[in-house]
């Protein structure tokens, strides 16, 4: 064999774990151990969940009902069924 071959063997041998290093982990040549990477994982919380309330909807101060336009007495919110006086009788409308 060669040198060279000899050599390559030689550093080989001592940077591949044997069997006795394989089930640490880790790789060791004498007294120098090297550990394998240690992986920590995210924190765990258990607090209760955080409820936040919806925001709240734009009230709406007229409805309005095709071409009437009549204030409210109290606003609602935006949408919502409202009605107005007519000349014969209450016009549906949304509250805008």
């Amino acid at each position: 064999m060669s040198r060279a071959l000899i050599i390559l063997l030689a550093v080989a041998a001592a940077i591949l774990p044997g069997t006795a290093h394989a089930w640490r982990g880790g790789y060791g040549w004498g007294p120098v151990f090297i550990a394998p990477p240690i992986y920590v994982g995210p924190p765990v919380y258990y607090g209760a969940p955080v409820y936040y309330p919806p925001p709240p909807r734009p009230a709406g101060d007229a409805c309005y009902a095709g071409a009437y336009v009549c204030p409210l007495d109290q606003p609602g919110p935006v949408g919502a069924p409202c009605s107005c006086p007519a000349n014969n009788g209450r016009v549906g409308g949304r509250i805008g």
